[in-house]
Formats: C-alpha cells, sequence, structure tokens
C-alpha cells in the first residue's frame, strides 16, 4: 500500500479548490493509487511525467486544467512507493512545483 506525505503549499493550494475541483483529484487519486499498487506505470489519462526543469518533481493530471506535482520518498513502510504531494491546481502552479 502506497504512503503518502502533504506539504503546506500542498494545502494551501487545496484550499483555494471548489468542492468540485476537489472530488475530480480524490478520484484521479484512487486511480494513481490503483496503477501504483499494480506496479505496471500510470494510466495515460492521468498524464504523469516529470516536471521540465524540477529533477525529481512529476506532475499528474486530474482535470482539464487540474494539475498536482508529486516526488517520491522513502516510506516509513519497508517496500512501499511513497509520495510527497507538492501542489495542486492550475498550470501556474509550475511556477514553484
Amino acid at each position: 500500500m502506497p504512503t503518502r506525505e502533504i506539504l503546506d503549499t500542498f494545502w494551501k493550494d487545496w484550499s483555494k479548490l471548489t468542492p468540485a475541483q476537489r472530488s475530480l483529484f480524490l478520484d484521479a487519486v484512487r486511480q494513481f493509487v490503483d496503477d501504483l499498487k499494480r506496479g505496471q506505470g500510470f494510466r495515460g489519462g492521468l498524464r504523469v511525467k516529470g516536471v521540465q526543469g524540477h529533477r525529481g518533481v512529476y506532475e499528474m493530471t486530474w482535470a482539464p486544467v487540474g494539475r498536482a506535482t508529486f516526488a517520491y520518498g522513502t516510506s516509513p513502510q519497508a517496500g512501499d512507493v511513497h509520495i510527497i504531494w507538492r501542489r495542486i491546481g492550475d498550470h501556474s502552479i509550475f511556477k514553484n512545483p
């Protein structure tokens, strides 16, 4: 089971999302976690890829203009994937992903 950490920057961004946006993100996270559990890569619809110019930072698409950035970290449980959620919002989050 993947573990997670959520940065304060993410929570600050989260507070600006509408309830509908939050719901879309949580639906995408369920797919994201399912893909992590399968261990065969991410489905195309999530468009997971590295953030250009920011080594070790990745982005996930959760809506047409919705993006979230994350990094991989060290899980407190050996053998599990650890995700650090960094930012969430629109394309403006890429100024400081």
